[in-house]
This record gives structure tokens, sequence and C-alpha cells, in this order.
């Protein structure tokens, strides 16, 4: 069980329903690395602490997920949304963001 995750939940103006997914000791930081900007601070990523099962059934609704830190894309790797090779790195913390195409 890795630690818990804090997850904001964003809608698009048409009610889809965005995640911003990060670990918890990220939130509020920012880095950056040659032109590469990784942007923690904002409101986007400050939410709530939540459990593996409840982020999983999240997922299920979810239409776009920005996810950061080694536990968060730990998880989302385990569930097969992403491979490997979609995660990017800045300053060495893993990130991503991912599009899941829904008929809904």
């Amino acid at each position: 069980m890795i630690s818990k995750m804090i997850v904001k939940k964003h809608k698009t103006r048409d009610g889809r329903l965005i995640l911003a997914v990060c670990d918890e000791e990220l939130v509020g930081k920012i880095f950056d690395e040659g032109e590469k900007h990784l942007d923690l601070s904002s409101n986007f990523y400050k939410g709530e602490k939540r459990t593996e099962e409840e982020v999983k059934n999240l997922l299920k609704m979810t239409h776009i997920i920005n996810v950061a830190g080694k536990n968060s894309i730990n998880f989302i790797l385990k569930k097969g949304i992403i491979s490997k090779e979609e995660v990017d790195y800045t300053k060495k913390i893993p990130h991503t963001q991912v599009i899941i195409l829904r008929d809904d």
C-alpha cells in the first residue's frame, strides 16, 4: 500500500472529469530543468488525500488525468493506464498527462 495521493477533481465545460493526482510531498512545489517547467504549486493540484481504492473508482469516470510523483505514477502504471514510455521527468520527478477516450 502506497501513501495516500492528493487528488483534485475538475470538470470541463461539458462536464467531463479531469483529475490531478500528485504525491503529497510534492504539492506546492515547482521544478525547473532547462526548458521544462513542472508547477505543482497551483490550486490545480491542491486537493484532498485519497486512498488507492478511491482513486481507482474515480478513474472509471475520468477523461483526463494529470499525474506527478513516483507513487502516483507507479499507481497509474500498475492500473495499465500508461506505459513507462509515456512518463516524462523534470528534476527526476516523474509526471504525465493522459487523455482517456470514452463513449459517454
